[in-house]
C-alpha cells in the first residue's frame, strides 16, 4: 500500500538522520573533503547525497564540532573538514551513547 511504504519511508528517513552524524563525523577523524567523504561513506555502505551532506557538514561546524579549510588541490579549491578537539570528544561520548543504546535494542528487538 502507497500509505504504508510513506510511512515506512518516514520512519526510515528519520532513523538513519541520526546515524549519518555519526557515520560522518567517525570519518572525518581523517581529513576528507566532500567528495572522498562520501566515497569513504559508500565503502561501508552508507550513502548519502550532496544535498544532504553539504549542509550536514555547515551545521556540524557552525556547532564547534568541525574544523574546515580551503586548500586547492589538482588545480581546485576543496573545501577539508576534520574533526575539532570539541568534535572529537563529543564523537566519543556518541560512540558510548551509540554502542549502550545498541545492545539495548538487541535485547529488545530478539525477544
Amino acid at each position: 500500500m502507497a500509505g504504508d511504504d510513506d510511512i515506512f519511508e518516514s520512519l526510515r528517513l528519520e532513523l538513519r538522520r541520526g546515524t549519518l552524524i555519526l557515520a560522518v563525523l567517525g570519518q572525518l577523524r581523517v581529513e576528507r573533503y566532500g567528495y572522498t567523504l562520501r566515497k569513504a561513506l559508500a565503502e561501508v555502505g552508507i550513502e548519502i547525497d550532496e544535498g544532504a551532506l553539504y549542509p550536514m557538514l555547515r551545521r556540524l561546524e557552525s556547532q564547534g564540532l568541525l574544523i574546515s579549510e580551503w586548500r586547492e588541490e589538482e588545480k581546485r579549491n576543496k573545501r577539508f573538514y576534520r574533526l575539532s578537539p570539541l568534535g572529537t570528544e563529543t564523537l566519543a561520548r556518541l560512540i558510548v551513547e551509540w554502542r549502550a543504546l545498541n545492545r539495548s535494542l538487541d535485547g529488545i528487538l530478539e525477544a
